[in-house]
């Protein structure tokens, strides 16, 4: 018999701390390296006492095997752009399967839609973590799913709350229409995928490149050996309004020959 639920959530707390940061490094990873990235964001909850003992009744599962049967008390959510990146997304887990994770099962709700018209990927895993208590081994749920999709799941999540999980059959009708509307538009996105790609390689590339000439601008300037400091950050100030790409590139070069001609310290490579 569970008796403190405070005690026992601790456990599955830091479980979803420690899966959304292995998940973020994961995708930061990719932007360092200036790379696109099929995970776009994570987020991360543990559901509330109430609604783990809710599901129990619903599901008929006594309290003592809550922890055992209900697999989604800790849950993971991972969002992508393109229906294509949740496939590479779940091939990175399966990646780690019998490492730091245990996959026990996976659900395609892509393939297999829901009657509703929900779509996501569903995996259940073991993952172990070490507590004040010591260390156990817990259920989580990691759902993966398009920005659209996850749009979908929300509104269609509220209404269930609002109707107690009894929508009435005009907006249920309205809501898998809707359901349809979000799949197209992920198919649409998917049609376009690789202009949008390269558009936020070249936004994700700029952003890079104008964050390394900012620090070697600081750089030249904190040495105290370099004049034309002001007529460097003015014509930075113009190369960036004008947005050429090649020019910055040739800008920040110029910065670097300046640095070692004057044995500047700490310009980035």
């Amino acid at each position: 018999m569970i008796k403190d639920w405070k005690e026992v959530l601790i456990a599955y707390e830091q479980a979803v701390e420690e899966l959304k940061i292995k998940f973020k490094s994961i995708r930061n990873e990719y932007r360092r390296l200036d790379e696109y990235s099929p995970i776009e964001f994570v987020t991360g909850r543990v559901k509330k006492i109430t609604s783990i003992i809710d599901k129990a009744k619903k599901r008929s599962v006594s309290l003592d095997k809550i922890e055992e049967e209900i697999e989604d008390i800790a849950g993971i959510r991972i969002m992508c752009q393109f229906v294509e990146d949740i496939d590479k997304v779940v091939k990175l887990i399966r990646s780690r399967d019998g490492k730091d994770i245990k996959i026990v099962e996976e659900r395609d709700y892509i393939k297999n839609i829901k009657e509703s018209g929900y779509r996501s990927y569903h995996i259940i895993i073991k993952y172990s973590v070490h507590t004040a208590f010591g260390e156990k081994e817990i259920l989580a749920e990691i759902q993966i799913r398009t920005l659209a999709m996850n749009f979908w799941a929300t509104i269609e999540h509220s209404l269930n709350y609002k109707y107690k999980h009894s929508i009435p059959d005009d907006i249920r009708l309205r809501l898998k229409n809707a359901a349809e509307a979000a799949f197209r538009l992920d198919k649409e996105m998917s049609e376009i995928r690789n202009e949008i790609m390269e558009a936020q390689e070249i936004f994700q590339a700029k952003s890079t490149l104008v964050a390394e000439i900012l620090k070697n601008i600081q750089n030249l300037y904190f040495s105290g050996k370099v004049n034309e400091i002001e007529e460097i950050r003015e014509e930075f100030f113009k190369l960036q309004n004008e947005g050429d790409f090649l020019k910055l590139k040739n800008f920040n070069k110029r910065l670097k020959r300046l640095g070692k001609k004057y044995n500047v310290q700490k310009l980035t490579q």
